[in-house]
């Protein structure tokens, strides 16, 4: 799944967790839930789904931290869960989608998410079938449709989130494989001139490359 998904999922969740959380601002604690959300997959630049996805390890985290939140009763200590419950969502739920490599719509390998407590990958269910997909996009735009409905979200909140939602459409048109970039080009050369050219490498392992260079 997209990490936009992922971090629109959260802020959907943390919309409903506000009224039965502590005396706290809906920023901050939407702001935790979408950083917690999105934040797993920046190891897309090195071994995606395994260096920064710890599902049983953010997921002890995060009851370690409400047990101590419990006692302690921190606003801080609140934010801190947030994010953390959110990576664990976020963990756990690429069980969910497809596969890790370079061609997720053409699946050859069975590794959702690597599990450091079990030393395993777990298998992918495929609900979700890559990052991007049609599905995915739909899973996205229903979560921000939560979000934005719920009204501890401001008009600046809805805003951000809105766009949030935009750019997952722009990821899964751009990254869908009947894309043709050169086709485009030929359209509208004097435009394409302008544009930097950017060459984006994935490897069998998850791991994303992406060099920008002006022309």
């Amino acid at each position: 799944m997209m990490a936009f998904t992922h971090g629109l999922a959260s802020v959907a969740v943390a919309t409903a967790l506000l009224p039965f959380g502590p005396e706290y601002a809906a920023p901050p604690v939407l702001a935790a839930a979408l950083l917690g959300g999105i934040a797993p997959d920046l190891d897309v630049v090195a071994d995606h789904r395994k260096t920064l996805h710890f599902p049983v390890g953010y997921t002890a985290l995060a009851a370690g931290l409400l047990g101590v939140h419990a006692v302690a009763a921190d606003p801080t200590l609140w934010l801190v869960w947030v994010a953390v419950a959110a990576a664990a969502a976020h963990s756990w739920a690429d069980v969910l989608a497809g596969s890790v490599e370079a061609e997720p719509w053409n699946p050859t390998t069975e590794r959702a998410v690597y599990n450091h407590a079990l030393g395993a990958w777990h298998r992918p269910r495929r609900l979700v079938r890559y990052s991007g997909a049609v599905e995915d996009v739909l899973l996205g735009l229903a979560c921000a449709g939560v979000a934005v409905a719920a009204p501890v979200t401001g008009p600046t909140a809805d805003a951000g989130l809105i766009a949030v939602g935009a750019l997952s459409g722009l990821y899964a048109v751009l990254r869908h494989p009947s894309v043709r970039l050169d086709a485009i080009a030929e359209r509208f050369p004097a435009a394409w001139a302008r544009l930097p050219a950017i060459s984006v490498e994935e490897t069998e392992s998850g791991a994303t490359t992406v060099s920008l260079r002006y022309r």
